[in-house]
């Protein structure tokens, strides 16, 4: 099994792969968008790799770092994901983005990951919570969404209407107390949410 490879880039294609020579061998390396266009063509590069063999084809699947490749595979361990999904939400978020997203139920955030609906992105953030390494106190147990808070995911919708995006929604709900009602969340984020913008 494969786990990094440390070699030349000789090439790399508009379908996200590049050519990484290792010892004078040629390995096809399937990587992100964002990985792709910091891989020149001729110089050294470094990745971490995740070796997914099935029985018709075995791919490799690179990344800059460790916790992007175990994020990728925790991903694949979803129901419903495979790598080319694990791939888009990671070209999308990064994984401590993709932790607040899933602690803090930000379906909306999740949904702009190309291929995810709201519906797909409710059971991820319902999957994902008992997988990804969460921030403390940052989830809301009360009933709601499979055990996110409604009133987070109220605040979360509100906020969203009266126009803050999605980076400044998470960054105000990470701070926000658990347990909360939704009136008295609100008000605390618009409070934070203001003085940032001050």
């Amino acid at each position: 099994m494969i786990g990094s490879l440390r070699g030349v880039v000789l090439e790399r294609t508009g379908d996200g792969e590049v050519l990484l020579e290792v010892s004078g061998v040629g390995y096809r390396v399937l990587v992100s968008p964002r990985v792709l266009g910091e891989l020149e063509p001729t110089t050294t590069a470094f990745l971490y790799v995740h070796h997914h063999v099935r029985e018709d084809s075995e791919l490799l699947y690179g990344f800059p770092g460790r916790d992007e490749r175990l994020t990728f595979e925790l991903l694949l361990k979803a129901n419903g994901v495979g790598p080319a999904l694990a791939m888009a939400i990671l070209a999308t978020h990064t994984p401590s983005a993709l932790r607040d997203i899933v602690a803090t139920a930000d379906i909306g955030s999740l949904c702009l990951v190309p291929g995810v609906g709201k519906k797909t992105a409710e059971r991820l953030v319902i999957e994902l919570r008992n997988r990804l390494d969460l921030p403390d106190g940052v989830v809301a147990t009360p009933a709601g969404l499979g055990g996110v808070s409604s009133a987070v995911v109220d605040v979360r919708e509100a906020l969203g209407q009266l126009g803050y995006s999605n980076d400044e929604i998470r960054e105000a709900m990470r701070e926000l107390p658990v347990g909360a009602d939704a009136s008295t969340l609100l008000r605390d984020a618009l409070k934070m949410l203001g003085a940032r913008r001050a």
